[in-house]
């Protein structure tokens, strides 16, 4: 089966290096995976003001 050069490099790399993996998932938990607070949510959709049509023209 074909594997891109890229692709060849990156499993070998990993393969010397398995603690980029976890490294990976550990960063991705804190950066991704994180729990809504649905009332700062609402707060924040409520903050919002209306764009107008045309934002560049003067009132």
């Amino acid at each position: 089966m074909y594997q891109s050069d890229f692709t060849q490099f990156m499993n070998k790399f990993l393969e010397k290096n398995p603690t980029v993996d976890q490294q990976r998932r550990e960063l991705r938990l804190t950066l991704w995976e994180r729990s809504l607070n649905l009332d700062e949510e609402r707060r924040w959709q409520e903050s919002e003001v209306p764009q107008k049509p045309y934002v560049y023209q003067p009132d």
